[in-house]
């Protein structure tokens, strides 16, 4: 009688199931997610803990250093201004707990007053919009060139752009770096050498100032785009020869269909899942930034705040730049993972059976 009034309504037992054990994956992954997490930020917390010394006394090691000698009972000061805590290491967790809650990660030693949220905030909008884009862009284009080649595979095509891909995939690309500033911004003035606006000016929404914006990121976003273009081609390419090879392609050109249609929607679909796991991964690596390129042009970005933090030693600014990089990189996993569930029939199969 149910089963009857399942099959009226188009529900099956099969189906039933097979929603239970997605709902069931997705559950783990949720729990998998928070374990990671949770992993990170007692890690995040306890290294720095482990490390001799504490960051006051670094501080007046560093005045030290330098000629100025303060007397130990600077150290007490500087910690309560740098708000640094002498509990007992479970009370510092349970704070540190709480704090990271609210994304409150302390004020930077190297930027003071300025709390680390704060400059995450301001430098974390321009690496989104400058690598963020450049990898949006280089993985479309690249995964496109990389079916086109496939699918021209042993032609002039797939010699000459397999060829190019692997000449700036080897490249070092802050050398490509270097060689645009120099070519492109110091002997020929097309671009500007350095920083994300003009010098002097006050950031504000208008047409003006996205203009600069956009003319100060185009030689940085060239630099990632071009480094990075070739190894999705390459991958793309190497997939899709290996799906050109299956049965299911040869009885879709049995059956007279287009070759534009066979190359997209069976080959290439099969194809792009390793190279959505690398996107995936990819964008989660956004938030950290193209370190040096950042620092090569000076660009007001994620990168180069870590390199300033590393620099200057500053460990409050470290911690919570790499909290949101790792944060992004576990989303970005979980993200995936869901994807392949709707893009991939046969996973989708696996899950709804409980494999």
């Amino acid at each position: 009688m149910n089963h009857g009034r399942r099959a009226l309504f188009g529900v099956t037992s099969g189906e039933s199931e097979r929603d239970g054990s997605c709902m069931k994956y997705f559950l783990k992954r949720v729990l998998l997610l928070i374990a990671t997490l949770w992993v990170a930020i007692t890690l995040n917390f306890l290294i720095p803990r482990m490390m001799p010394g504490n960051p006051g006394q670094a501080v007046i090691a560093k005045f030290a250093g330098e000629g100025h000698p303060l007397t130990p009972s600077a150290l007490k000061a500087i910690d309560a201004m740098l708000g640094l805590s002498h509990a007992s290491l479970p009370v510092q967790y349970w704070q540190y707990l709480g704090e990271v809650v609210h994304l409150n990660f302390g004020v930077s030693y190297s930027y003071f007053p300025y709390t680390v949220t704060e400059l995450i905030a301001k430098a974390l909008p321009w690496t989104l919009g400058l690598v963020g884009v450049s990898t949006v862009i280089s993985f479309f284009v690249g995964t496109g060139l990389g079916v086109l080649v496939a699918w021209r595979r042993n032609q002039a095509t797939d010699g000459i752009l397999t060829s190019i891909a692997a000449f700036t995939g080897a490249f070092p690309y802050f050398w490509f770096a270097l060689a645009a500033v120099y070519v492109l911004g110091f002997l020929l003035n097309w671009f500007p050498l350095s920083g994300g606006y003009e010098v002097g000016a006050i950031p504000h929404l208008s047409w003006g100032f996205i203009l600069d914006v956009i003319h100060h990121a185009i030689l940085p976003a060239v630099t990632v785009v071009v480094s990075s273009i070739g190894g999705w081609l390459i991958g793309m390419r190497n997939n899709m020869i290996n799906t050109l090879g299956e049965d299911y392609v040869l009885l879709a050109r049995a059956k007279g269909l287009s070759n534009r249609w066979i190359a997209t929607m069976y080959a290439a679909r099969n194809a792009i899942l390793p190279n959505i796991t690398g996107f995936g991964m990819a964008l989660g690596f956004v938030v950290a930034g193209s370190l040096l390129t950042e620092v090569v042009f000076g660009y007001p970005g994620m990168g180069n705040l870590l390199y300033n933090a590393v620099i200057n030693e500053d460990y409050p600014l470290m911690q919570g730049i790499f909290l949101v990089i790792v944060f992004c990189v576990i989303m970005a996993n979980f993200l995936v993972d869901l994807l392949y569930v709707f893009i991939d029939p046969r996973v989708r199969e696996r899950r709804g059976s409980g494999a």
